[in-house]
């Protein structure tokens, strides 16, 4: 799978999890491994204009997708499992934007800028949230990738530390790495 990240925002964006939660958000919803994603960060200005044009809303917003017209007619879903590689379309967040949001609920924009990123990749695979059942849908899928993703996060981190006490403790007792099964 190919995830392009560009950061245009002038705000620091930790690009490789951006790809790891894109990743894991296509991988989960069994997306064929060859398709193709970018992602773009922008400043408040660029996304103003993206929203005016493309939404015909006033001023910014946090996440945009442009999904590519030509992946699937209207009956079938980028995610469709006998779907060949394709070139999904584009996800544009807002860092500026997303800031503000981050600081309302409670976390960090980092967080914020993960739970776009999946809504934005969701938005690709056809996903909306115009109609309330739909916005209950999308919603907790998200809510749940979000927190599967964490959760594995967490996990390896955890057997990495682990891995370092464990070394740590072998290295003291004059046992050397590669003795380890």
């Amino acid at each position: 799978m190919s995830i392009e990240v560009v950061n245009e925002s002038g705000v620091t964006v930790d690009e490789s999890l951006v790809v790891s939660v894109a990743r894991f958000t296509l991988d989960t919803m069994r997306v064929n491994p060859a398709a193709e994603l970018a992602i773009t960060a922008v400043g408040l200005d660029t996304m103003t204009e993206l929203h005016e044009r493309w939404m015909d809303e006033p001023g910014p917003t946090d996440v945009m997708a442009f999904p590519m017209d030509s992946l699937a007619d209207d009956s079938r879903r980028p995610d469709a499992p006998d779907l060949g590689p394709a070139l999904l379309g584009d996800v544009v967040l807002c860092p500026a934007f997303a800031k503000d949001q981050a600081r309302k609920a409670g976390h960090t924009l980092a967080d914020e800028l993960h739970l776009l990123t999946v809504h934005g990749v969701l938005h690709l695979l056809g996903y909306d949230h115009l109609e309330p059942a739909d916005e209950r849908e999308m919603f907790a899928l998200q809510d749940k990738l979000l927190a599967q993703w964490r959760d594995g996060r967490a996990k390896a981190k955890a057997q990495q530390a682990q891995r370092r006490t464990d070394d740590r403790l072998l290295g003291a007792v004059g046992l050397e790495d590669e003795q380890r099964p």
